[in-house]
């Protein structure tokens, strides 16, 4: 499988850990770019992100209008009827890059996957059922596409789940929806909520960072 392409920002000392970062439907991996600096992560955790572009693909909700996309969207009610070959598919694409990045010397268990929106409902494929145990699951404004049962690698995954309480896009109930199912499945996640629509905003983006240097300083 061609690795997808993706933009890359490495920290000023050798990078210790990576961040996997997906975007959402219409979007590329420059549109998380510019989140990195507002994290403020201390200059001694150097950590990797990696934003990967979605490949260009019809969407169905769109006329079939080609567009960045990590899956069809196959009807209004998103989390209905699900492309759930085409979930996979990028779950895989991810796989491959968390497999690049244990080449470059990071251990699975220093890999953050997170994502927003449609790229979300991939990172819940993606970390969950990964063989590896990672440092984290972060999803933002998202939903779970389809059915997951966690490895035993990752049965007690950190995970962090972020949504905008006037999400028209999105429902704040289908992320508290996969909340329940992560609990269900004996994970405990992290569950914040922002007034704001399907966006992220300067509050959770540091709360965010908080989350990350937590997961990845070196005695965490």
């Amino acid at each position: 499988m061609a690795l997808l392409d993706c933009i890359e920002i490495e920290p000023k000392q050798t990078a210790v850990a990576s961040v996997i970062w997906l975007h959402g439907l219409g979007a590329s991996g420059h549109d998380f770019e510019p989140v990195v600096p507002e994290l403020q992560l201390p200059a001694d955790l150097p950590v990797r992100f990696v934003f990967p572009h979605a490949p260009n693909i019809p969407v169905t909700v769109n006329g079939g209008m080609v567009m960045p996309a990590w899956y069809d969207i196959l009807a209004m009610d998103i989390d209905r009827k699900v492309d759930e070959s085409g979930v996979l598919s990028s779950a895989d694409a991810v796989d491959a890059l968390i497999e690049r990045e244990l080449a470059r010397g990071i251990p699975s268990s220093r890999i953050i996957i997170a994502g927003f929106s449609q790229g979300g409902a991939v990172a819940y494929q993606c970390a969950l059922r990964h063989p590896k145990p990672l440092a984290g699951l972060l999803t933002l404004s998202t939903y779970m596409a389809m059915p997951v049962s966690p490895s035993n690698a990752n049965a007690q995954l950190p995970v962090m789940v972020c949504h905008g309480s006037r999400d028209p896009v999105v429902p704040e109930q289908l992320g508290q929806r996969a909340v329940a199912s992560l609990k269900a499945m004996g994970l405990n996640p992290e569950y914040r909520s922002y007034p704001m629509e399907h966006m992220v905003c300067l509050e959770q983006i540091r709360d965010i960072g908080e989350w990350i240097r937590e997961r990845l300083t070196p005695d965490a």
